[in-house]
């Protein structure tokens, strides 16, 4: 089990490395993590013949360990739909009524769930591999704890923990996450990792020694800064704008508060000469090639921010310009005339009016995963004509062509059966598939590169931990 002393330390990308090195020794391997918290999610197998959701990087995790993706392997998610409320995903399946309950109250309603999916696993493979949460020493939470701790005595796991030495501070990090735990849980710990060291390391000593020699516990890893590791990261999109190479196409993403599914544009980040750019102000929209609006897990939430930053009229004046528009799941239905949602105190809400479709939302959810074609495209996006199209849908809300306005002599390709939709200008395209842009052929058209291939990023990934952790230290964490 990899536990770290705070979010952001390392642990989902450890966990990536050690599932890859795992499998590389020729064992069956399994990603897990009991509760996800994230609007990043993929479309998975689940039981019956169900497709569910689970958190992306579990997803990523599973691919690493060359298995498929499983709801098992993350069998809580919270979507966050505001600050104080999240929708609850068990097993792949929303549960509307755990949605609606206090989030002190969930934790034994969830824990059988999660408890059943880990002993499944269990039964099934040589190694899991389990990521924590947070830190494993939150006292305050301690006796709701279904993430961490008692993931690991259910499991019996052997634990690493990780601290991001980056930030400063991380001897003490350790200790104090160590000094916090119950004395029965201090000896779950195999291991300290620091992890994004900038430096010679010869400078950490004595350090090492004098923290084991408080914790009986030893350094096992110092691990090097890794950048452009090329695996996406839950929240690299909001920190600054990404590009490798003398720059030919510059991308603007809107980073409204809601955005989901975000891991879905790392393949921009890993192509020479295209800068992306996470857009929140109107000029960043003005100097972009390309505008693309991603999902959404509040798509009026998401319409009000736009609308307060003057970020819409930027997008309609980028297409009066001559600029190309992509809209993904929620973003297609911001770009249509009107969003219809019955249930909402808001009622009937204009879109962007740029693609003559409208949108009605209800209580059903689509999770499943497509595999279509496009049919003939137009303008900036011609060069995706007739290319295979492979990918997840998750979203509530059906979109139609609008028959007021077709009827009146508007225009509307639609370029997916019942998935995509296309302007007659040819600029302005709108499509409910996720993960378009992972696939090689269709980045190949249009930039003339294809996707980076997932198995070279994990090898690196696996590569890296191996070369900067002590010799042997998997297969003694290994307990058949």
């Amino acid at each position: 089990m990899v536990l770290g002393t705070s979010s952001g330390a390392g642990k989902s990308w450890i966990t990536t490395a050690l599932c890859r090195a795992y499998a590389d020794m020729g064992l069956r391997v399994a990603p897990f993590k009991a509760q996800n918290m994230s609007n990043n999610a993929r479309v998975v197998a689940g039981p019956e013949g169900r497709w569910g959701e689970i958190g992306s990087a579990q997803y990523f995790q599973a691919l690493a360990a060359r298995v498929v993706p499983h709801v098992d392997m993350n069998p809580v998610l919270l979507k966050p739909e505001a600050d104080t409320r999240s929708q609850v995903v068990i097993g792949g399946q929303v549960d509307e009524a755990l949605s609606a309950m206090p989030w002190a109250q969930r934790s034994e309603q969830l824990w059988p769930h999660i408890a059943a999916a880990l002993d499944r696993l269990r039964e099934q493979v040589d190694v899991v591999v389990i990521e924590g949460a947070g830190s494993p020493a939150e006292i305050n939470l301690m006796d709701r704890d279904i993430v961490n701790l008692r993931v690991a005595r259910h499991a019996d796991a052997a634990c690493l923990l990780v601290s991001d030495i980056d930030r400063g501070g991380a001897f003490a990090h350790l200790y104090g996450t160590w000094a916090l735990l119950p004395a029965g849980d201090r000896e779950r710990l195999h291991g300290f990792v620091f992890n994004k060291f900038r430096g010679d390391a010869s400078l950490l000593a004595p350090g090492p020694a004098q923290l084991q020699a408080l914790t009986q516990t030893p350094l096992v890893a110092t691990l090097p800064w890794l950048g452009h590791h090329g695996l996406p990261e839950e929240d690299w999109g909001f920190a600054h704008a990404q590009g490798i190479g003398r720059v030919h196409t510059r991308v603007a993403i809107l980073c409204g508060p809601h955005i989901s599914n975000l891991d879905e544009f790392q393949a921009l980040h890993n192509i020479d000469g295209v800068h992306v750019v996470w857009a929140r102000r109107p000029s960043e929209v003005a100097s972009a090639d390309v505008v693309i609006l991603p999902g959404s897990k509040d798509t009026l939430g998401d319409l009000r921010w736009m609308r307060a930053q003057a970020l819409d009229q930027a997008v309609v004046d980028h297409v009066a310009q001559g600029g190309a528009v992509l809209g993904i799941c929620g973003g297609l239905q911001i770009l249509g005339e009107a969003l219809i949602d019955p249930e909402h105190i808001e009622g009937n809400v204009p879109g962007l009016g740029l693609l003559p479709v409208v949108t009605r939302f209800a209580s059903t959810k689509t999770v499943a995963p497509c595999q279509s074609s496009f049919r003939q495209l137009h303008g900036p996006w011609a060069h995706w004509s007739h290319q295979a199209v492979q990918g997840y849908e998750i979203h509530q809300g059906q979109t139609v062509a609008h028959p007021a306005m077709v009827k009146a002599g508007h225009t509307v390709h639609e370029v997916l059966p019942n998935l995509g939709w296309q302007d007659a200008s040819g600029q302005v395209l709108g499509l409910y598939v996720h993960g378009l842009l992972e696939q090689s052929a269709l980045l190949q058209a249009w930039f003339g590169t294809p996707a980076r291939d997932w198995d070279r990023v994990f090898d690196g990934l696996a590569e890296h931990w191996l070369a900067h952790s002590e010799p042997g230290l998997l297969r003694s964490l290994f307990r058949p």
